[in-house]
């Protein structure tokens, strides 16, 4: 069995290749994929040569985790039935390529306890999951008052921290392609934002030199959680101290958060609307993934595999 594959063979160089897939074992599944969104925090990196090592980590790859498919064979072991849509967090069902992430594929062999399974009326929304779920990972009981960054995770964070029933946060967003869109609550940059006393600031912009300004807006024994990805961080140790400041990294989300993220949508608490802004066919990848990363006004990209060979 094989299938069409976004693959990177290094750094900035990416193509669709056909691969072949191991063979499903009884606590497997095999599913068609239907839509994978691109990443633009971690593919990001992946792409640039920029993603700090990982047992597993290497070129050629297929990356990806964020898709959304059709089970179209189920292992008596997998837990999971033949014709539902499910969501996958990645694959590593791959022979000759590397899959460390491995959800950019038009076909994927996965356990059945890590794909998760979906609402059919979600559709293409459903490849944000993985981002809605960290989002929930990064607040835990602890909604922000100040959120870094508006692109997707942003918004997921600020929208999460509203059905929580906490305050509205106060976003940050310099780049002003990225400033519209808020629902319920304030977008500013940090030069118009005279604050100095958030007990609580999630940075999602992946910016590692933030991290300083930041510090410099907390409150005394206040908290700052890392909710992007980032290669090496540094910050000058005074007015941290001065602050009793706190650091806090969100890795991965866990069964919890998705359980949590789904009562949210289930209780129609949270929309996951308006955040898809960009599509394009699957055999169209390399140029998709150039607009993901490139364009400021591309939110999310998707794309669609349906009509893939």
């Amino acid at each position: 069995m094989d299938t069409i594959a976004v693959i990177l063979t290094e750094p900035e160089q990416l193509r669709l290749e056909r691969v072949a897939l191991l063979p499903p074992g009884e606590e497997d599944v095999v599913v068609d994929v239907e839509w994978s969104g691109i990443s633009t925090g971690t593919e990001k990196l992946l792409w640039s040569g920029r993603m700090p090592h990982f047992p597993g980590m290497g070129y050629p790859l297929v990356p990806g985790y964020e898709s959304v498919g059709r089970v179209v064979a189920a292992g008596a072991a997998s837990g999971r039935s033949v014709g539902s849509r499910v969501f996958i967090p990645g694959s590593r069902g791959f022979k000759d390529v590397r899959g460390l992430f491995g959800g950019a594929a038009r076909r994927l062999v996965a356990p059945g306890r890590r794909v998760v399974p979906v609402d059919e009326a979600l559709g293409e929304r459903a490849v944000l999951l993985a981002l809605a779920a960290t989002a929930c990972h990064a607040i835990l009981d602890h909604p922000p008052e100040l959120i870094v960054g508006h692109g997707v995770l942003g918004r997921l964070l600020a929208r999460i921290t509203l059905a929580m029933g906490a305050p509205a946060p106060t976003v940050w967003e310099a780049n002003a392609a990225r400033a519209g869109g808020a629902e319920g609550y304030t977008v500013t940059t940090a030069e118009a934002d005279q604050r100095r006393d958030y007990a609580r600031i999630c940075d999602a912009s992946g910016d590692a030199a933030l991290l300083d300004a930041l510090i410099a807006r907390l409150a005394p024994q206040g908290e700052i959680t890392l909710a992007g990805f980032y290669d090496r961080l540094s910050f000058a140790f005074a007015p941290a101290f001065m602050r009793e400041a706190r650091l806090r990294i969100a890795a991965e989300w866990t069964p919890a958060d998705m359980a949590a993220l789904r009562a949210l949508l289930d209780a129609g608490r949270l929309s996951l609307d308006g955040l898809i802004t960009h599509r394009e066919p699957a055999m169209a990848a390399p140029a998709a993934y150039r607009t993901a990363f490139g364009d400021a006004t591309c939110l999310k990209m998707v794309l669609d595999w349906r009509k893939s060979e």
